[in-house]
């Protein structure tokens, strides 16, 4: 049957389902822009502040750099000669290794205690947890820091109380043998914020096991070893890792206090760093630095994980 001329010049209809779906791909399009265009913020600062940083300062730890001409291409050299080369290097990467090693667990043991008399539920608690809490806000302030010193200080407070008892004062912050004791006590008094993730924690902990562990006739030092720090392991985990983080890039306490001595005994290694790039202006000889405390952090992150599996209990999956 041969075709008409209406049917050889009309155009032929999309179908239904065609339609629909070329709709719904518009409507996907617009939500993906619109999602897009809302945390494009983030993107922004993530890609030039973040991102772009960690580029430049990859290539810049292969280059001798000094922030007034242009980098200039040297290969491993910056790496060789802090591992091999630095005596700073070796003696900021130890005191801060004892910091750290030191720190660390002081001041999870310090937030644990006071968690542990923070769930008993007593009128008044609240209060006193917000109260031991303030010190990890303003810890790491200036203000904090210069009054940390005040007191350490020759004529601080700390030298007036051993006076009184008839004792004699010294310079603490002046004495290689005392100066980072008195930085690690200062972060261990911002114990405040593992004390709250700490009190997170008690508070998952089923009364029926406690229950329990008293009709058997567990006594409290029992319970503490048995029950709480195996179902608290998680939180411990947890704390560990983020403080030995932050352990590593200790910074404004030296520099404001100590300002890295006497004799580098609080030569922190972010404090070298800062030095080495913003004082000696050899921004590619700091930029290796960088590199390597990551490395340092990442070997000992994974050291963690790895031993996690035979300590953290997670109740979900039956321990491990």
């Amino acid at each position: 049957m041969a075709k008409t001329e209406t049917d050889i010049t009309s155009p032929k209809l999309p179908s239904p389902d065609a339609e629909r779906k070329k709709m719904e791909r518009k409507k996907a399009l617009k939500e993906s822009l619109t999602g897009y265009a809302i945390i494009s913020p983030w993107l922004i600062g993530f890609f030039f502040l973040i991102l772009g940083p960690i580029v430049a300062s990859f290539y810049l730890s292969f280059t001798d750099y000094d922030l007034l001409s242009s980098p200039n291409w040297i290969g491993f050299d910056n790496y060789i000669n802090i591992l091999t080369n630095d005596p700073r290097f070796r003696q900021s990467l130890t005191v801060t290794l004892i910091f750290v090693f030191v720190s660390t667990p002081l001041k999870l043991i310090f937030a644990l205690a006071l968690a542990m008399l923070f769930n008993t539920g007593r009128k008044g608690t609240g209060f006193f947890t917000t109260i031991y809490y303030i010190p990890s806000i303003i810890g790491g302030s200036v203000a904090i820091a210069v009054v940390w010193r005040i007191i350490f200080g020759r004529n601080g407070a700390i030298n007036d109380i051993l006076t009184t008892l008839g004792l004699e004062g010294m310079n603490w912050i002046g004495n290689p043998d005392t100066a980072l004791t008195v930085l690690i006590l200062l972060v261990v008094w911002q114990f405040g914020s593992p004390m709250i993730i700490f009190l997170a924690g008690l508070r998952q902990i089923p009364t029926e096991l406690y229950e329990a562990a008293s009709v058997d006739g567990a006594n409290k030092l029992q319970t503490f070893f048995k029950i709480t720090i195996p179902m608290l392991t998680p939180v411990i985990f947890f704390n560990l890792i983020m403080q030995t983080i932050g352990g590593f890039m200790i910074f404004t306490q030296a520099y404001l206090i100590t300002q890295g001595g006497p004799m580098d005994s609080t030569l922190f290694y972010a404090l070298y760093l800062y030095e080495t790039a913003f004082e000696y202006l050899r921004m590619g000889y700091a930029s290796a630095m960088a590199w390597i405390l990551l490395l340092i952090i990442a070997a000992i992150t994974l050291l963690l994980f790895k031993s996690s599996s035979r300590w953290v209990f997670y109740e979900s999956e039956g321990g491990r």
